[in-house]
């Protein structure tokens, strides 16, 4: 506004719906601290009172479940100033959190026929200029010069997997040749949008691409669509998806002519719409090397955040001069599929730490049991029960410090464990255990065989 007294204005804040003043704070006319203070006066509106206690509703639980937050005092990760920003730590608990996570995509990788691969951290910029990455995102890219080369922290895991693909002949019978990688990235993201876990500066994807014919790119898209569904269930999160497409304002930021574009977009249309997939189609959102499909995933409190893609390209191939032999002998170029089910797992790990408040589901908690004997005479008992549970893959510790049980019970609902079990004489002479469960608080006493049995169903079905 050049004149904040100009207008419009309502004869009352009656016609303005709901509304509600937030904040004040001091502020310098043209952020010049030469110039006066004036006052500034934060709020928010809404068409009536339902959708304005609902925002507040809203921001009370997301504060209460910021992952930063709870992430410390469930003590999975630290950011260490001398590490630097960007940088999160994991501790033994966050660690067995991502290696859940990160496990189960190791299954399904191998139930879908992609075979996990290494390309190592650092490459020559060599790569990435024929890639396109530098000449887009130079500025993302941690370089390294030596006496020899010019190199730079990997940012991605494409352009190595080309090289993967290249190092042999190809037959049209050996496609879809299909990769998985789960190596540490690293992204020079400025400081100013670091967060947490959501923005980092060095990320693990659980990244995977499929080389394929033309012919089979309908079918591998598919596929993926129902493979994303699977892994976004698991975790609880419905989901929305955008359409990815060119920006029609800059055609010289992507790659490629507009025959290859126009071909991939009308893919990707083509088959959220046989999935009946609700979608946004949002121009210039594409990868500058192809068309994508985003999941947008919606938490229990509403928030959206973007998670999986599935992006289909066919310049890379073109720019890696990769070729297969197609069945009457001639040389052809595969097509790209890039594919990301989590985006990274240190972002999920901060959007899951806020859906479930840090009350993880079973098969996710760090620690799925805690074990509290009633004094110190049934340690021994306990160490007994914690042994079986081991035995059977399930993560447990004892609790064998001097509190009472009550302070004992206290601390582990705190760490919101899924299961506490309280052991005492009464459960050593029948080998059972006193069962308190962080949703539903007491269930009684069980016997332990039965218990294991509880516990790997609901690991098992990802309950």
């Amino acid at each position: 506004f050049v004149d904040l007294c100009r207008g419009p204005h309502i004869k009352s804040t009656s016609l303005a719906g709901a509304f509600k003043l937030t904040k004040v704070s001091g502020a310098y006319w043209r952020g010049d601290e030469k110039n006066p203070q004036m006052q500034r006066i934060y709020g928010v509106a809404f068409t009536g009172d339902k959708e304005l206690k609902s925002y507040f509703i809203r921001l009370n639980q997301a504060e209460k479940r910021d992952h930063r937050k709870l992430g410390q005092e469930l003590g999975l990760f630290i950011h260490s100033e001398l590490v630097g920003a960007g940088l999160p730590l994991f501790t033994e608990k966050g660690t067995a959190v991502i290696n859940q996570m990160l496990q189960n995509m190791r299954d399904l990788n191998t139930k879908n026929g992609f075979m996990e691969v290494r390309t190592g951290y650092i490459t020559r910029d060599e790569l990435y200029k024929v890639s396109g990455h530098i000449g887009k995102f130079d500025d993302d890219l941690f370089h390294i010069e030596t006496k020899e080369d010019k190199l730079v922290l990997k940012p991605m895991n494409c352009p190595h997997h080309t090289q993967l693909f290249a190092r042999s002949t190809r037959s049209y019978r050996d496609l879809p040749i299909r990769y998985a990688e789960f190596s540490t990235l690293h992204r020079n993201e400025i400081k100013g949008v670091l967060g947490g876990l959501t923005r980092v500066r060095a990320l693990t994807q659980d990244d995977a691409h499929s080389f394929v014919r033309e012919d089979q790119v309908e079918s591998e898209i598919e596929h993926i669509l129902g493979t994303v569904d699977e892994v976004l269930a698991q975790y609880g999160l419905k989901y929305y998806v955008w359409l990815s497409v060119r920006g029609k304002d800059d055609p010289k930021a992507y790659l490629g002519d507009d025959k290859i574009w126009v071909k991939a977009e009308g893919i990707l249309k083509k088959l959220v719409k046989k999935f009946k997939l609700k979608y946004e189609t949002k121009e210039g959102e594409a990868a500058f090397y192809g068309p994508k499909i985003d999941f947008i995933a919606q938490d229990v409190i509403g928030r959206e955040w973007q998670v999986s893609t599935i992006q289909l390209d066919f310049n890379m191939p073109q720019r890696f001069d990769l070729e297969y032999i197609s069945e009457d002998g001639s040389a052809k170029r595969p097509v790209l599929i890039h594919r990301a089910l989590n985006g990274t797992f240190e972002r999920m790990l901060g959007i899951l730490i806020e859906h479930y408040a840090g009350a993880f589901p079973v098969w996710l908690a760090p620690q799925q049991v805690k074990i509290l004997p009633i004094s110190e005479k049934f340690t021994k008992y306990a160490n007994k029960v914690a042994s079986e549970l081991k035995a059977n893959n399930i993560r447990v510790e004892v609790d064998d410090s001097n509190e009472s049980l009550g302070k004992k019970i206290r601390n582990g609902e705190l760490i919101k464990v899924p299961y506490l079990l309280v052991v005492g004489e009464k459960e050593q002479k029948v080998n059972k255990v006193s069962v308190r469960s962080h949703k539903n608080g007491d269930e009684g006493s069980v016997g332990l065989p039965d218990f294991i049995s509880r516990i790997k169903k609901e690991v098992e079905n990802k309950a």
